[in-house]
C-alpha cells in the first residue's frame, strides 16, 4: 500500500495542470512529487523503465536508485503521467503509475520501443494468439465471453497505422474504442469487468507493455506482444541483443516474476478510474492497486488536505509549484435565504415637516 502513496502524490501534483496545455510542467510536477514519495518507501529499487536516460532526465532516470534501500532488490517500472498530453488538453484516462517486481524480472525494452500487442481478460485467456487474423481472435473472444462479435468492444491507439486494424475490427462486426495515448489503462481495462472494454489491440511503447503486465498478472488475464522496429537500424539493434522479432512475448515474458505489485492513481476521469479532484482544502484521489501472487485488486478512496502539502516546490528549480485551484466565494444569489447574514440597513432619511393648512378655503399657512 506504500506504493499507491507515490502515484497519489504525482496525480495530484500533475493533476494541477490539468486542461492547461503545458504537459511538460504537467510531467514534471508529477516526477518531482512521485520522486520525493518514493525515497520513502521501504524496498531496493532500480528504475528499469523511468523517464529517460540520465543525461535527458534528472528525476526518476533509468538505472536510478529508489527507496530507502532495504529488503531484496527490485525492478522499478514509472511513468508518472501516462498520457501527457490527455492531461494538457483535460482529456480521459491520464493516470500516475508505478509497477515494481522482483529484480532482474522485467523485460529490457531499450532495443525496440514499440510492440504489437493484444490484451484480453481471463474468460478469453486461453483461446487467443496474436499471430492469428484479427477476425478469428474477435470471434474466439466473444465465443470465451458468451457473446455475439458484435456486442465486442476493442480498444486501439488512435493513430494513422492503425487505419488497416481499424477496419478489419469494424469488418467483423466489432465496435472500436479509439483512445489519443494512454494504452495501460486500456490494456488494464480490457481484463477487467464494467470498463465496456473487452480487447486491446494494436501497436503501443514496449515500456508500457511491460507496465501492463505487471497489472495483467493480478486480474488472470494475458498480454501477448511481438517487437515492432520503426526502422533498419532499431531492427539491427534488436538483433544484436539477440531477440527474436518474430516471437511472441507471453505475460511471463514481459515479468518473468509472480511477485508484481502495481498501483495507479486517475489524474482525469476515464474508463478505469475517477479523477483528482479539488474541492477547496480537500482533494479527492481514486487509485487501483494490485498484487499478482494473490491476484488481490484493491479500489482505493482518499481524501487529502491541500494545506498539508504547504504550497509545494518543484525540486528542480525551487519554484513554487502550481497552487492548488481556490474556492470563490459564492455569490449570495446562490446562498439559501437561510443561510445568508441579514444586512445591516442604514436609517431612513429624516422626513421634513409637512406646513399646516387652515380650515379655511383659500387661507394661507397658519403661523
Amino acid at each position: 500500500m506504500e506504493l499507491v502513496r507515490t502515484t497519489e502524490a504525482a496525480a495530484i501534483a500533475g493533476g494541477q495542470w490539468v486542461g492547461a496545455g503545458d504537459k511538460n510542467a504537467a510531467d514534471g510536477a508529477a516526477v518531482d512529487a512521485m520522486r520525493s514519495l518514493l525515497s520513502t518507501v521501504h524496498f531496493n529499487g532500480t528504475v528499469v523503465i523511468g523517464e529517460g536516460e540520465k543525461d535527458e532526465a534528472p528525476m526518476l532516470f533509468n538505472g536510478e536508485q529508489v527507496g530507502d534501500g532495504s529488503g531484496p532488490a527490485s525492478d522499478v517500472a514509472v511513468d508518472p503521467i501516462d498520457g501527457t498530453r490527455l492531461t494538457a488538453l483535460g482529456m480521459n484516462n491520464a493516470l500516475a503509475v508505478i509497477a515494481v517486481a522482483d529484480g532482474g524480472s522485467m523485460f529490457d525494452p531499450s532495443a525496440v520501443f514499440y510492440m504489437d500487442k493484444l490484451v484480453v481478460g481471463p474468460e478469453a485467456a486461453d483461446f487467443v494468439d496474436l499471430r492469428l487474423p484479427v477476425k478469428q481472435n474477435l470471434h474466439l473472444v466473444a465465443r470465451a465471453k458468451g457473446v455475439h462479435v458484435n456486442q465486442l468492444t476493442v480498444c486501439v491507439l488512435d493513430r494513422p497505422r492503425h487505419q488497416r486494424l481499424v477496419d478489419e475490427i469494424r469488418a467483423t462486426g466489432a465496435r472500436t474504442r479509439m483512445i489519443l495515448d494512454g494504452d495501460v489503462a486500456g490494456a488494464i481495462a480490457a481484463c477487467r469487468e464494467g470498463t465496456g472494454v473487452d480487447v486491446m489491440m494494436g501497436i503501443g511503447g514496449t515500456p508500457e507493455g511491460i507496465v501492463a503486465a505487471c497489472a495483467v498478472k493480478a486480474t488472470g488475464g494475458i498480454i501477448q506482444g511481438r517487437l515492432a522496429p520503426t526502422d533498419d537500424d532499431e531492427k539491427q539493434k534488436a538483433l544484436d541483443a539477440g531477440l527474436d522479432l518474430d516471437a511472441v512475448l507471453s505475460t511471463d515474458d514481459l515479468v518473468t516474476s509472480d511477485n508484481c505489485f502495481f498501483a495507479a492513481t486517475g489524474i482525469t476521469d476515464g474508463d478505469l478510474l475517477r479523477g483528482v479532484r479539488y474541492r477547496g482544502q480537500r482533494v479527492t484521489t481514486q487509485s487501483i492497486v494490485m498484487r499478482s501472487r494473490s491476484g488481490t485488486v484493491r479500489m482505493v478512496e482518499a481524501e487529502h488536505l491541500a494545506s498539508k502539502w504547504g504550497g509545494p516546490r518543484t525540486a528542480r528549480s525551487g519554484a513554487l509549484a502550481r497552487p492548488f485551484p481556490v474556492a470563490r466565494p459564492c455569490p449570495a444569489r446562490f446562498v439559501p435565504r437561510a443561510a445568508r447574514v441579514p444586512r445591516r440597513r442604514r436609517p431612513a432619511p429624516p422626513v421634513p415637516p409637512v406646513p399646516a393648512v387652515s380650515a379655511r378655503r383659500g387661507a394661507g399657512p397658519a403661523t
